[in-house]
């Protein structure tokens, strides 16, 4: 199954529209979506408004791929759990959220090789196209390595200052 969702914020039309599109054309019926409070509902595909966080948890587990925005959140737990994720970040330009937070995360996870990245409805399409092929990237720990911890440790003692 093919999990989309698109954060707890804001909808995601954009993002949404080009799935529930592809679905149609190509007769996919493996995709779920949880879409927000948008103004538009897919007739491709099934979905919900929300999730229940339980229930939200059972879906992210059985999927085989993930497909969301940029969030840390999903990113996070699609690393955590070994699931290809293909992320599309959400622009304050269009008016999706309230900064460019999200490209700035997509090109950094993509330059570390931890995610796929479609940065508008085209380059979406073309991975959608492709989507079978996509691989899930390194799996993260659950905690902190010790080195991290420490550091942030002597950060916090050092009143945030660095030597």
């Amino acid at each position: 199954m093919i999990f989309i969702t698109v954060g707890t914020d804001q909808p995601f039309d954009r993002m949404v529209r080009v799935i529930d599109r592809w679905a149609g054309e190509t007769g996919r019926r493996d995709v779920f979506a949880q879409i927000g409070e948008g103004g538009w509902q897919p007739s491709h595909i099934a979905f919900v408004e929300f999730l229940e966080p339980v229930e939200f948890k059972e879906r992210f587990a059985r999927a085989t791929l993930i497909i969301g925005h940029a969030g840390m959140g999903t990113i996070l737990s699609a690393l955590l759990h070994g699931k290809p994720i293909l992320v599309m970040p959400k622009k304050a330009s269009l008016g999706e959220h309230r900064n460019e937070h999200q490209t700035a995360t997509a090109r950094r996870m993509m330059a570390l090789g931890n995610v796929n990245v479609a940065f508008d409805e085209v380059e979406l399409r073309e991975q959608l196209d492709r989507i079978d092929s996509l691989q899930a990237r390194a799996v993260i720990a659950s905690h902190a390595s010790g080195g991290l911890v420490e550091g942030i440790r002597e950060f916090i003692f050092q009143g945030g200052q660095r030597s």
